[in-house]
């Protein structure tokens, strides 16, 4: 029996999605590639603390309380340019706090590393151009978009979502021959061939019943209690299946919300079923970003992307809008308005999922995996 691939798979945990795609990758190994070891590290595991908190709590602050900054900051940073001063100094500081990072990836000595975010790839780059010995390093672009800080040399190939971001990533200097368009990874899970009916019967839901799925709240459409209480209000008949996630304080005001709405609204906090959760309902509100959108294509889920982050999940509402899978609603009021539209045209929602099953790659993470085990048994 030939000797296993070892594979890093590094993500940075600045975004859950990140680190999700990178935990579909190994999952999606040790279902499917017995030839392949997979190990996930998160990159932002192995700095000071000071660093972690720096970079996680100041992308999240950035991002709630300056919107506009972090679009000026992603439009100014995806352009080619000499480097600034400014750009100089953080790679000096993320240098300085990486060095255990190196010691970590030399000790476990992999066949390849997969980046899941875009600081790895720059941390890599740079030490292969310094001329030390790195395993191949493939990169997997994790939104419907791809950015200047995801394109770096010596990377040995590029996975994207879609054709038009390969096209992009070649035309930023990319060679052709080493993009290939996979999907975004997501868990093996969502390959399940699942019943709606058995699927709302196990989580108390009536299935003769239209179900939403909220997921997100934010700018514009208010906290998720904000929205779902709103929701609830309007006179019609529907479920609203409302995600806490990990929050339990989010879970308790959900939950108030539930006891004015006993019939109406059904909290829940963390899942580790999402996907059946998804095959229960049949619209999601949800912010767009690259693997929670991916999932819902998986599963054939239209949506209505709200509040989305301006740069990466911008762009993803986008392609998604551009594809006809989802509608855009910019506040509250177009919520409403959306929503009706499309609780009263179900053929308008049987052609979304149509347009879902044209486009999802819900067995992207197995495509990456091939390509990679390809590459390594012909080096």
């Amino acid at each position: 029996m030939a000797k296993q691939k070892h594979i890093v798979v590094l993500s940075a945990s600045a975004g859950a999605g990140h680190v999700r795609a990178a935990q579909a990758l190994c999952e999606t190994a040790a279902l499917e590639f017995p030839d392949l070891k997979l190990t996930h590290i998160d990159v932002l595991d192995l700095v000071p603390s000071t660093f972690r908190k720096l970079y996680f709590d100041g992308y999240l602050k950035v991002i709630e309380k300056a919107p506009l900054l972090w679009a000026y900051l992603y439009q100014h940073t995806d352009k080619p340019a000499r480097e600034s001063k400014i750009s100089s100094i953080r790679k000096q500081i993320e240098r300085l706090n990486t060095r255990k990072l190196y010691a970590e990836i030399d000790k476990l000595d992999p066949d390849a590393i997969v980046c899941t975010h875009f600081l790895a790839p720059e941390l890599l780059s740079r030490r292969i151009r310094k001329g030390h010995r790195v395993a191949p390093v493939f990169v997997q672009v994790t939104d419907f978009d791809v950015h200047a800080l995801w394109i770096q040399p010596h990377m040995r190939g590029y996975f994207v979502a879609n054709e038009e971001i390969a096209w992009r990533t070649a035309q930023r200097g990319i060679e052709a021959n080493t993009i290939h368009v996979t999907g975004i990874p997501i868990s093996p899970q969502f390959l399940h061939k699942l019943d709606r009916f058995t699927c709302a019967r196990e989580v108390g839901l009536d299935p003769s019943i239209t179900t939403l799925l909220v997921m997100a709240g934010g700018a514009g459409v208010g906290g998720v209690e904000t929205l779902v209480e709103r929701l609830a209000a309007i006179d019609q008949k529907f479920q609203i299946v409302a995600l806490a996630g990990k929050n339990e304080k989010l879970l308790a005001k959900l939950q108030s919300v539930a006891r004015k709405y006993p019939a109406k609204v059904f909290p829940m906090g963390f899942t580790r079923t999402i996907e059946r959760l998804m095959k229960s309902t049949d619209i999601a509100v949800t912010k767009p970003g690259g693997l929670t959108t991916s999932e819902c294509l998986a599963m054939g889920l239209p949506m209505i992307v709200v509040a989305p982050i301006p740069g990466q999940e911008e762009r993803n509402a986008d392609y998604l809008l551009e594809s006809g899978v989802a509608l855009k609603a910019n506040d509250a009021d177009a919520l409403e308005y959306k929503l009706a539209r499309l609780m009263s045209a179900p053929e308008k929602l049987a052609d979304m999922r149509k347009r879902m099953g044209d486009i999802a790659k819900p067995d992207a993470a197995a495509r990456v995996l091939s390509i990679i085990s390809r590459t390594l048994t012909a080096s």
